[in-house]
C-alpha cells in the first residue's frame, strides 16, 4: 500500500472461535484491528445525526398505512396493534408486498380483540403468500395472551413476555406506538451503523450484534424515538442500500466513516460494509406431489365437470405447520416415475385406506412435471402428478385412517380451490395443473379433426 494512504480500518469483536454457519467472506486486504466494544458516538455526532436524519425523514418518509395509524390519535391499543402486525409482516418481506396484506388484515381484524377470536386456519389463509408462517401463528397466540392480560404492554420488558415478540419487535412497538426511548436493530440499521463507524466485524457474531444495539441506543432521539427509529430503518431501506448506496443524497454522509475511507482509498467501497457473510448452504429435498381430483360424474372430464380435490393438513409443528397442501410424500433422493408412484400409492393407502385398484377407477394419471420451491434453508424439488379418480359403484371416497394417528384432510370443490389462501408452493403446483389442463383441452379439437380426416 502506498505511503500516506490510510489503511482500511476493521473493527472486530474480541477474539472468539467462529461457527461454521456464518463464515466471513475473505477481505481484500489485511485489516488493522480495534475492539468494537470501544466504539461509540460522540455527543456532537449524536446530535448532528439525530437532527439531520429527522429533518430528512420529515421530508421524505414513505406514506405507509401502518404509519397513519401509529402516528395518529387512535387509541393506544390500536396503535400498538398496528405496529405489531406491520413489523411481523415486514420481517423478510418487501414493503411493497406488505401494504395490501396489511390493509386486508386490518379490514378483517381491526382490533386485537377481533384477532384473538380468529382461528389458526383463518389467519393462515389471510397470511398465505407471505411465507414464514410461524410468525402468524405466534401473532395469533400473542394476541390472545394480550387480550387475556387485559391491557397492551408498553415497555420492552413487558412486551418481551408475549409469545413471538423478540427484542426488535418489542423495541419497534414501544418506540413507535408508545414513544419509549428504546432502540431497534434490523438489517437496515446494521447496515447504516456499520458504515457510519466502518465496522467490519462479522455482523452475525453475538458480540457484534450486542454492540450494534448499544450504538443504536446511543443514537435514538429521546423526544421522537419512534420517528428516529423509523428514519434509521428508512434510510437503510432506501438510500443506504446494500450494493448501490446513494451517498450524494444521504443526510448523514458527513458523519459516515466508510464514505470518508472510500474517498481516501479507491480500493475501499462503502458497500464493503457490513462484512458479507457466507450463508448456510440449503439442504436439497425431494417430494412427490399427487393432485388427487375426484370426479362426481364419470362421463364429465372437461373444464365444466364437477370435481373435488383432496387437501391434507400438515402437522401442527414444524415447517408450514397447520397449512393445507395436496397429498405429498418426501423422498429420500431423486426418484424415477415408477418409484414416485409407488410411494404415492402407499401414502394414499396408509393415510386414507384408499386402494386405487379396488375402490376407484383411475380416469387418468399424468406426470405434470417438476417445480422448485425455495425456503430459507431448504431447496425443495417437487415432482407433480395429476391423478383423476372416480369411485367404483358410485361410492363416496370418504375413508378414515384406521390407527390413532389419523391425518386431517378435506375435500375442496374445484371452483373454490383457486380462491383459497394457498401457500406459494401449493399455488405453484396448482398453477402447473391448471396450465396442463388448459393445454389438454386446447388439443382436443385438433385431435378430433385429425381423426375425422383419417376416417
Amino acid at each position: 500500500m502506498e505511503a500516506g494512504v490510510e489503511k482500511k480500518r476493521v473493527i472486530s469483536p474480541k477474539s472468539k472461535k467462529r461457527g461454521r454457519r456464518n463464515r466471513e467472506i475473505p477481505r481484500k486486504e489485511v485489516p488493522l484491528s480495534d475492539d468494537i466494544e470501544d466504539i461509540s458516538f460522540s455527543k456532537d455526532e449524536t446530535l448532528q445525526i439525530r437532527a439531520s436524519l429527522l429533518e430528512w425523514y420529515d421530508e421524505n418518509q414513505r406514506d405507509l398505512p401502518w404509519r397513519r395509524i401509529s402516528s395518529g390519535f387512535d387509541e393506544r391499543d390500536k396503535r400498538g396493534y398496528a405496529v405489531w402486525v406491520s413489523e411481523v409482516m415486514l420481517q423478510q418481506t418487501r414493503v411493497s408486498t406488505v401494504i395490501d396484506y396489511f390493509k386486508r388484515w386490518m379490514n378483517k381484524w381491526p382490533t386485537l380483540h377481533h384477532l384473538a377470536q380468529a382461528s389458526l386456519e383463518e389467519v393462515n389463509e389471510m397470511w398465505a403468500g407471505l411465507g414464514y408462517y410461524r410468525r402468524v401463528r405466534f401473532l395469533l397466540q400473542g394476541a390472545k395472551e394480550v387480550v387475556e392480560g387485559g391491557s397492551f404492554p408498553e415497555t420492552v420488558s413487558e412486551l418481551r413476555k408475549i409469545k413471538g415478540i423478540g427484542e426488535y419487535t418489542a423495541g419497534a412497538i414501544a418506540s413507535i406506538a408508545f414513544n419509549k426511548a428504546v432502540p431497534v436493530v434490523d438489517g437496515n440499521v446494521v447496515r447504516v451503523i456499520s458504515r457510519l463507524k466502518a465496522i467490519s466485524a462479522n455482523p452475525k457474531d453475538a458480540a457484534t450484534v450486542k454492540s450494534f444495539w448499544k450504538l443504536a441506543g446511543q443514537l435514538v432521539d429521546p423526544c421522537r424515538p419512534g420517528d428516529f427509529n423509523q428514519a434509521l430503518m428508512e434510510l437503510g431501506a432506501t438510500l443506504c442500500s446494500l450494493s448501490k448506496p446513494g451517498c450524494a443524497a444521504c443526510p448523514i454522509s458527513a458523519q459516515c466513516h466508510a464514505l470518508s475511507l472510500s474517498r481516501q482509498n479507491e480500493s475501499v467501497h462503502v458497500s464493503d460494509y457490513p462484512t458479507k457473510v457466507v450463508k448456510a448452504k440449503q439442504r436439497h429435498e425431494f417430494s412427490a406431489v399427487s393432485v388427487v381430483e375426484i370426479l362426481d360424474c364419470q362421463e364429465m372430464t372437461g373444464p365444466q365437470s364437477s370435481s373435488k380435490y383432496i387437501l391434507v393438513k400438515r402437522p401442527d409443528e414444524g415447517l408450514l405447520a397447520g397449512l393445507w397442501e395436496f397429498p405429498s410424500i418426501l423422498l429420500e433422493k431423486e426418484a424415477d416415475l415408477a418409484s414416485r408412484r409407488k410411494a404415492i400409492d402407499n401414502f394414499l393407502q396408509s393415510s386414507f385406506n384408499l386402494d386405487l385398484k379396488e375402490s376407484t377407477r383411475i380416469v387418468s394419471r399424468e406426470d405434470i412435471g417438476e417445480c422448485v420451491h425455495v425456503f430459507s434453508h431448504i431447496y425443495l424439488k417437487m415432482y407433480v402428478e395429476l391423478l383423476v379418480l372416480h369411485p367404483k359403484g358410485n361410492r363416496s371416497i370418504d375413508y378414515k385412517k384406521l390407527d390413532k394417528e389419523s391425518i386431517t384432510w378435506k375435500y375442496v370443490d374445484g371452483k373454490n380451490l383457486g380462491s383459497m389462501g394457498l401457500t406459494s408452493g401449493v399455488r405453484k403446483v396448482y398453477t402447473m395443473v391448471q396450465k396442463h389442463k388448459q393445454t389438454e383441452q386446447a388439443t382436443i379439437p385438433e385431435r378430433r379433426r385429425k381423426t375425422a380426416v383419417r376416417r
